[in-house]
């Protein structure tokens, strides 16, 4: 039996547990481990290298075509008037027959930037806008079974 690898283009994103309108990009599914390096005295053939602390060095970044929902653009504006409030976010992967495969859970995930389109009106393109979160953590998570 043929296993194909998963397209990337077969997803879709949860706030809290709902899903929002389709999303075009999702990037900065990120860990990185610092590695600490050291020397030891009487030792010249190498130098040891140890796991240090783990850390998420990209944002979480979300774009879409702007419609009429203003979910993303309503979150930032609360946080911009001092009601910072932290979601989950969820990336979920889809497979060929839209079944659920892969989730990456963000917790606490908090908007900290909103860039709206480019618009040019010699250009027939989508107005599309995005929104940068910072979150207090990267989990796996079981896949739920729903279907898209």
């Amino acid at each position: 039996m043929r296993e194909d690898p998963y397209a990337s283009f077969r997803f879709r994103v949860e706030l809290d547990g709902l899903q929002v309108s389709g999303f075009s990009e999702a990037s900065g599914l990120a860990f990185e481990t610092e590695v600490e390096t050291f020397r030891e005295g009487g030792v010249n053939e190498h130098e040891w290298q140890l796991a240090g602390p783990s850390k998420f060095p990209s944002r979480l970044v979300l774009k879409r075509g702007i419609a009429d929902a203003d979910t993303l653009w309503t979150w930032y504006r609360d946080v911009m008037d001092g009601a910072v409030q932290r979601k989950r976010v969820t990336i979920v992967l889809l497979d060929h027959g839209g079944d659920e495969r892969w989730r990456w859970v963000f917790s606490k995930a908090c908007p900290v930037k909103w860039t709206g389109p480019d618009l040019r009106a010699g250009a027939a393109e989508l107005a599309f806008e995005s929104i940068e979160l910072v979150h207090q953590g990267l989990e796996q998570g079981a896949p739920s079974g729903r279907k898209r």
